[in-house]
């Protein structure tokens, strides 16, 4: 079958099925599965956007081994995961088989149910970042992926009018997750002075500030946001340590920046009336993860399960790579984005976990 024959025939079926179980919820009288849930970040959401970018250096996961395991035939999906990643796996807690589909991915056939406000659109772009400067001209920025998701809002509203739009967008997930490219990126082109890094937060909070700001005007109340995880200890990183330690610096640099976000996530609902957010410290569950792998069901938590060289990281996940005997086993599938193991850890701790690893409250409580 034809890739992009197969891609739109995998999108028709999953709207069909998020229209299913919508509709089975409301038939047996519950209200638990919300209208919708838009993703927006990086590439431990994106299901395929990148796919549909042009040039040759942007980023894909869309070859062997990616996908070994995903459901229905392994495949690669524009998932940088051996299956589900963070936002399938979130989407399926909240009720939907999987994440809703790439916006970028989208015919009109496949639009109609998008455009009713049912099941959502994932905008999420592999290599994306707070700032359009991030990696430029490779992958969808934060406030393209935002201006995107302004086509879609409109759209509604020439099919179901600007009150039903905006009711059904009240109740849905808007769910975030960015930061990571601009921490990478910042950390090879700057020296780590105070100044510069207090500069860096500055307009970075600035830019996340304004994405969500505008999300809220047009219509989102409910955000689930991940800060950035210690990326420091990703295989990549500590590829830079003969002993394989974790970088420290790199490491910093994300802490200061989800203190950051933390601050402009607890000031945000005083100026956004009706606004309500849950945050998930991935940095704190990544640290409890490492610190104690058993704990989590992991045997290894620093080498990547699909790459080559030392770590599994010197080369990325290629056709000619060698896999991990157990891929439940490792917490890092490629050289820095999550197993659909690692993956499921994130969304059981953020959707419904204990409060350990949100704030003020879980996924799950946003949505009642």
């Amino acid at each position: 079958m034809d890739s992009g024959v197969g891609v739109v025939v995998v999108t028709v079926l999953q709207l069909i099925a998020v229209t299913i179980s919508i509709q089975l919820a409301l038939a047996a009288g519950g209200n638990t599965v919300p209208p919708a849930l838009y993703v927006f970040g990086d590439s431990i959401l994106d299901v395929g956007n990148n796919n549909y970018l042009p040039g040759a250096d942007v980023p894909r996961a869309n070859t062997p081994y990616y996908g070994v395991d995903f459901p229905g035939g392994a495949r690669p999906t524009g998932r940088w995961s051996n299956g589900y990643n963070v936002a399938d796996l979130i989407a399926k807690a909240m009720g939907f088989e999987m994440s809703p589909p790439a916006y970028l991915s989208l015919t009109p056939p496949s639009s109609r149910l998008v455009i009713r406000g049912l099941g959502g659109v994932n905008y999420a772009s592999g290599g994306a970042g707070i700032l359009d400067s991030t990696f430029a001209g490779t992958n969808i920025p934060l406030s393209k992926q935002v201006r995107n998701f302004g086509v879609t809002r409109a759209q509604m509203v020439t099919t179901l009018g600007s009150t039903t739009a905006n009711h059904l967008l009240s109740k849905s997930l808007f769910l975030l997750a960015i930061g990571t490219n601009d921490m990478a990126a910042f950390a090879i082109t700057h020296q780590q002075q105070h100044s510069d890094v207090a500069a860096f937060y500055s307009i970075l909070i600035s830019n996340y500030s304004a994405a969500i700001t505008e999300l809220y005007g047009m219509g989102a109340r409910k955000f689930g946001v991940i800060n950035v995880g210690q990326i420091g200890c990703a295989p990549l990183q500590r590829l830079q340590s003969p002993a394989g330690a974790c970088a420290d610096a790199v490491n910093a640099l994300a802490a200061g920046f989800d203190g950051a976000l933390r601050s402009l996530l607890a000031g945000l609902p005083h100026g956004l009336p009706g606004l309500a957010y849950s945050l998930g410290d991935l940095y704190g569950l990544m640290r409890a993860t490492i610190a104690d792998p058993r704990a989590a069901g992991l045997a290894n938590v620093d080498a990547a399960c699909c790459g080559g060289g030392r770590l599994g990281a010197q080369s990325g996940c290629l056709p000619n790579s060698t896999l991990c005997a157990d891929r439940r086993s490792y917490l890092f599938w490629d050289y820095g984005h999550p197993t659909q193991r690692g993956a499921a850890l994130v969304a059981t701790a953020f959707y419904d976990g204990p409060a350990r690893f949100t704030r003020p409250l879980n996924f799950k409580q946003l949505m009642c």
